[in-house]
């Protein structure tokens, strides 16, 4: 079986990493195509986890090196697991992660994981935008991709004509006037919006629901896209149990 380097238009991908083939196989096992394992693993009881679950999902196991030679940069990467690329859709009553033309497969990874974590796994891609089956960007998000719902479109105006009904806006932008902090009260479904890493949101987002900023020190001049969105993150799921405790303070 002939090994390529992986390309955008391919149909396949790769999950680099035991971590991330345990997470294709629980989450996504029926687009599993094979694993492949190095003969320089350790036979140790990951592997025997990892054995166990390939039975149970009836995933081929296959014995080669030569797949790492041609598929991995890393050293470290004793397993790779192969699998078909899914389509996903976002759910409407859900809180959204917009992402407005992010280029790098490494930020794309990051987010997502800080996304699964943070209960916000619905993200849209506002294109051109990075490809989220890169095995870069697969192996940044931990294997987050296979638990995240993760869509595209081509203008944010097809975004809102998709979600847009009676969901609140925030885009993060460094010209905002409102802090992310004095974020009082959000609808029940939101929009955390954020711009591409270079050059961030353009200048229409801030006539788009309530523009925030993250205030930093004047030492830098601004968070990287990962950090600024795992900072809003953390604050809006937070932000329910942050005005009960302060309504209790002030009663």
């Amino acid at each position: 079986m002939p090994f390529k380097k992986y390309k955008k238009g391919s149909e396949l991908s790769y999950a680099l990493g035991i971590t991330l083939t345990f997470e294709l196989l629980k989450f996504k096992p029926q687009y599993a195509e094979r694993i492949y394992i190095h003969s320089q693993i350790k036979k140790n009881e990951n592997y025997e986890k990892l054995e166990a679950l390939c039975r149970a999902t009836d995933t081929e196991i296959i014995f080669s090196d030569k797949p790492f030679n041609i598929l991995s940069e890393k050293e470290n990467v004793f397993v790779i697991g192969v699998f078909r690329k899914f389509d996903m859709q976002l759910e409407s009553t859900k809180p959204h992660i917009v992402l407005h033309n992010p280029s790098n497969a490494g930020n794309i990874g990051t987010i997502m994981r800080s996304a699964l974590g943070f209960n916000m796994g619905n993200i849209a891609i506002i294109r051109p935008g990075v490809d989220i089956y890169d095995p870069k960007a697969v192996r940044a998000s931990m294997g987050a991709v296979f638990s995240c719902n993760i869509e595209y479109f081509d203008t944010f105006d097809d975004y809102d004509k998709a979600f847009g009904d009676n969901r609140d806006y925030y885009p993060f932008m460094l010209q905002a006037k409102t802090e992310l902090y004095d974020v009082k009260k959000k609808g029940p479904v939101f929009s955390l919006i954020f711009g591409n890493e270079a050059t961030g949101l353009p200048d229409e987002f801030l006539k788009i629901g309530t523009p925030l900023i993250i205030n930093i020190s004047d030492r830098i001049d601004s968070l990287n896209l990962p950090i600024a969105a795992s900072i809003a993150m953390y604050n809006m799921s937070n932000l329910s149990t942050r005005n009960g405790r302060n309504k209790n303070e002030n009663s």
